[in-house]
């Protein structure tokens, strides 16, 4: 099948890909000069502030803080769509092995409509990426926890942890109901 594509959704796609090739060549300039002054010694950040102006730095600091709000918790699918868009946003494109593989597969490298789509081989340093990427992910997940304030003058009425839980849930639902027993009993007063 064959699909037509009308000179404007041509040229959008044009302008697209050339727009996400200068990107790409950004991203690599940015990356070797950020090697070489660490290999010099100097924080990357400060050299590059240096060749900017104040204005340009105001600019791009108002629109970083305009662009990445923090939203918060909201529910459990946008949380993990944020982490979706995270972690998509770390990976790095290899260009060089990509157009190797292009050329060297040929027309193969498009599949069609009943074409096997396989893997291939997966690198050990691509695996080991991954592995360490879920393990820091563990790692995270692990050091969260909010912690519950605990109250030394609190009325101690339980006997153990799930005990504690079951009296917090009653006093919870019906609390209101029972305060006027309960200060009868601490006065003595009760039937």
């Amino acid at each position: 099948a064959t699909w037509i594509v009308s000179p404007k959704q041509w040229y959008q796609r044009r302008v697209r890909g050339e727009a996400k090739r200068r990107r790409v060549e950004w991203e690599l300039m940015d990356q070797k000069a950020r090697e070489e002054a660490e290999k010099s010694g100097k924080n990357y950040d400060i050299v590059k502030n240096l060749n900017a102006s104040a204005q340009e730095l105001e600019f791009y600091s108002r629109k970083a803080k305009k662009k990445n709000p923090d939203p918060g918790f909201a529910d459990f699918a946008q949380s993990h769509f944020r982490q979706y868009e995270r972690i998509t946003g770390q990976i790095r494109v290899n260009n060089e092995a990509y157009e190797s593989q292009r050329q060297k597969m040929g027309d193969a490298f498009y599949p069609g409509a009943g074409d096997i789509i396989t893997t291939g081989q997966v690198s050990t340093s691509a695996l080991d990426k991954m592995a360490a990427d879920v393990e820091r992910q563990i790692s995270k997940r692990a050091k969260f926890s909010r912690r519950r304030t605990y109250v030394d003058d609190a009325d101690i009425s339980y006997i153990n942890e799930r005990n504690k839980k079951f009296n917090e849930k009653c006093e919870r639902f019906y609390g209101q109901y029972t305060e006027e027993i309960k200060q009868n009993l601490e006065r003595g007063t009760a039937l």
